[in-house]
C-alpha cells in the first residue's frame, strides 16, 4: 500500500498525496452512500466476520495478542520501503542548488517517480508466480531487498561521480536510471508486503495493515528526505549539531546510500531465515495462468465501458492545470536562494494538517455527489498556483544580507502550502469516495487500482512535461557580450567562457504558471458538465460485470 503524502510544491517532485500511488488511501477515506436506482445504501470497506467486541479487550483497548511482532514487522517493512522513495525526492533538490542543472534534465529524472504509478502493469504477476518454498510473499519481497541493497551499496561507490564535481557536468540519465531502478524495486516490494500484511495479522488486526503503511512509510520517506537533506548540509549541521564548523555536512548521499544498503541486506536475511509465512490457504491461491490472464482481462473489460473511457480523459487531463505549481515551485524557490535543508523541513510543522485534513474534508464528500467538492475546489487550488508563483517573484525581497530568509518569510510559505493542502486534500478525497461508488464490486480491487492508476498517471505526465518546456520558453541574454544568447546548458557555458554573464529577462516559469491558470479555468468550463453527467449515470453504467 504505497501512501502518497499531500502535494508539497517545495518538494519538488518528490512524494506528493496526488502524485503517486494512492489506490491504499482508499481504505482510509470516509466513503459515503452508493446510488442503487434512486436510493442510497451504506457504502462500507469489508470488514473480518469477528465481531467488533472480538477486536478489543476487557478495557476497551486494542486486543493485539499475538499480532504485536506482525506489526511491527510490517511498519519496518514499509519504513524500509520509503527510505528510497524519499532519497528520490531528495536528489532535484540536490542537483539544483548545488549543480544548476537544466530544466530538461530534471524532467528526464522525474521519471524515478513513474513506477509507484504504474505497479498495475505488473502486480498480477507478482500476484500469481511464486516459489511455494519460500512463500507467496517472500517469493517477490525478499528478492527485491536484496537488490535494493545491492543497488545501494553499488550507487554509493559511484553517486559522487554521477553528480558531478566542478569540472563535469552531473550525469542525470545514469542517476535516473538507478533510481527508477530503487523505486520499481520498492514499489514491486509494496505490493508483496500489501498481500502478506493480509495473511500475517490476524483476522480482527488486519486493519492494521493499512495504519503500518501510512506510519511507516512516512516515516521512511521523512528519514530518506528531511533527515538526509538537513544532515547533508554544512549549514544545518554547524548551526544545530556541532560545536566546530566545518565545510560538510555530517552525512553524504554515498554515506547515506551504503548505510542504508547495508540495513537492507542484513534485515532482508533476518526476515527470510526468521519470519516464517502462513501456507496460504486454496481460495487465496490462484491458478497461475487463469489468475494473471483474467486480471488482465477484467481491466480490459472495464477499460472499454463508454463511462469509464470518459472519466479517464478526465483523469488524465484535470491536472494540467497544477502542473507548473506542483513540478517547478521548489526548484525555483532553491534558485532563488531558499536552502533547500529548509524546504524540506518545512514538512515537520505540516505533516499534523496532512493528516487532519482528509478526515475533515471527508464530512463534505458525504452523500452521492462527491465530485461537486472536486469541482469547487479546483478553482481555488489553481488561483493558489498563481499565489505560489507570485511568492516565488518575491522571495529574493525577502533576503537578509547574509542570504538568509527571516522567519515570517517562512511563516508565509507554511501558510501558502496549508492553503494549497485544502485545495488538493478537497479534490484527492473527493475522487477517492466517487471511485468506491463506482467500482464494481465484483472486481472491487482490480477497478479501484485501476482508477486511481489513470489518475496517478494524470499527475505525473503533465508534471513532466512542465519540467522540459521550462527552459524553452524562457528568454534570457549574454551581459556583456555581443552576439550571444543564453537559455541552454551550452549556450550558457559559452556565454561563461565568453566573460559574459546570463541573465533571464522572462523566466518560463511565470509563462508556465499563467498558461496552466488559463488552460485550468478552460478544462473546468468545458469539462464541468461531464463531470457531474458521470456523477449522476446510475452503476450499471459503471458494471464490467453486467
Amino acid at each position: 500500500m504505497s501512501r502518497q503524502r499531500g502535494g508539497h510544491p517545495m518538494q519538488t517532485r518528490s512524494r506528493r498525496f496526488d502524485d503517486i500511488p494512492l489506490e491504499e488511501n482508499s481504505e482510509k477515506v470516509v466513503i459515503d452512500g452508493r446510488r442503487n436506482e434512486g436510493r442510497l445504501e451504506e457504502n462500507h470497506i469489508d470488514t473480518p466476520s469477528d465481531s467488533d467486541s472480538d477486536m478489543f479487550d476487557d478495557n476497551g483497548k486494542p486486543d493485539l495478542t499475538g499480532d504485536r511482532h506482525n506489526i511491527a514487522l510490517l511498519l519496518f517493512l514499509y519504513i524500509l520501503q520509503g527510505i528510497p522513495l524519499g532519497l528520490a525526492g531528495s536528489v532535484p533538490m540536490l542537483l539544483q542548488q548545488s549543480k544548476h542543472i537544466s530544466y530538461h534534465q530534471q524532467a528526464v529524472f522525474s521519471f524515478v517517480f513513474w513506477p509507484f504509478s504504474v505497479k498495475l502493469a505488473w502486480a498480477p504477476i507478482v500476484d500469481a508466480i511464486y516459489s511455494k518454498r519460500m512463500g507467496r510473499r517472500k517469493s517477490w519481497m525478499v528478492p527485491s531487498q536484496y537488490l535494493i541493497g545491492i543497488f545501494m551499496l553499488f550507487l554509493s561507490t559511484k553517486v559522487d561521480h554521477l553528480l558531478g564535481g566542478e569540472d563535469s557536468p552531473p550525469d542525470v540519465k545514469m542517476l535516473t536510471f538507478f533510481f527508477f531502478m530503487l523505486n520499481f524495486l520498492a514499489a514491486t516490494q509494496d505490493i508483496a508486503v500489501d498481500g502478506w500484511a493480509l495473511t500475517m495479522l490476524s483476522r480482527k488486526n488486519v486493519g492494521w495493515a493499512s495504519t503500518c503503511n501510512s506510519v511507516g512509510q512516512t516515516a521512511g520517506y521523512f528519514l530518506g528526505y528531511v533527515l538526509f537533506l538537513a544532515l547533508e548540509s554544512a549549514t544545518f549541521c554547524n548551526k544545530y549539531l556541532r560545536r566546530e564548523p566545518q565545510t560538510q555536512g555530517m552525512m553524504t548521499l554515498a554515506g547515506f546510500l551504503y548505510f542504508w544498503g547495508i540495513v537492507f541486506m542484513v534485515t532482508t536475511t533476518v526476515v527470510w531465515i526468521f519470519k516464517r509465512e502462513r501456507a496460504p490457504r486454496p481460495s487465496e491461491v490462484p491458478d497461475e495462468q487463469h489468475g494473471i490472464v483474467s486480471t488482465y482481462l477484467q481491466l480490459w473489460d472495464v477499460v472499454r465501458l463508454p463511462a469509464v473511457k470518459a472519466y479517464a480523459i478526465i483523469l488524465l487531463t484535470h491536472k494540467i492545470g497544477f502542473a507548473a505549481a506542483d513540478a517547478a515551485t521548489g526548484l525555483k524557490l532553491i534558485e532563488k536562494g531558499v536552502q533547500r535543508e529548509n524546504l524540506a523541513l518545512l514538512a515537520v510543522p505540516l505533516t499534523p494538517i496532512q493528516i487532519l485534513l482528509p478526515f475533515v474534508i471527508s464530512r463534505y464528500t458525504a452523500g452521492p455527489r462527491p465530485m461537486d467538492t472536486f469541482l469547487k475546489a479546483m478553482p481555488f487550488r489553481l488561483l493558489l498556483g498563481i499565489e505560489l508563483a507570485v511568492m516565488v517573484f518575491l522571495t529574493p525581497y525577502f533576503k537578509n544580507d547574509d542570504g538568509t530568509f527571516p522567519l515570517y518569510y517562512y511563516v508565509m510559505i507554511v501558510a501558502s502550502y496549508s492553503l494549497h493542502q485544502v485545495a488538493l486534500y478537497s479534490m484527492f478525497v473527493s475522487t477517492m469516495a466517487f471511485h468506491a461508488q463506482i467500482s464494481d464490486p465484483v472486481i472491487g480491487g482490480t477497478y479501484m487500482t485501476l482508477l486511481n492508476t489513470l489518475a496517478n498517471l494524470g499527475g505525473n505526465w503533465p508534471s513532466t512535461f512542465a519540467l522540459w518546456l521550462v527552459d524553452d520558453i524562457t528568454w534570457s541574454r549574454c551581459d556583456g557580450v555581443e552576439g550571444l544568447m543564453c537559455g541552454s546548458a551550452d549556450l550558457n557555458k559559452a556565454c561563461e567562457i565568453a566573460g559574459g554573464t546570463c541573465s533571464t529577462w522572462l523566466d518560463g516559469y511565470y509563462i508556465e504558471s499563467a498558461a496552466c491558470l488559463v488552460i485550468g479555468f478552460i478544462w473546468l468550463k468545458l469539462s464541468a458538465n461531464t463531470v457531474r453527467k458521470l456523477q449522476n449515470k446510475e452503476l450499471s453504467a459503471w458494471s464490467a460485470s453486467s
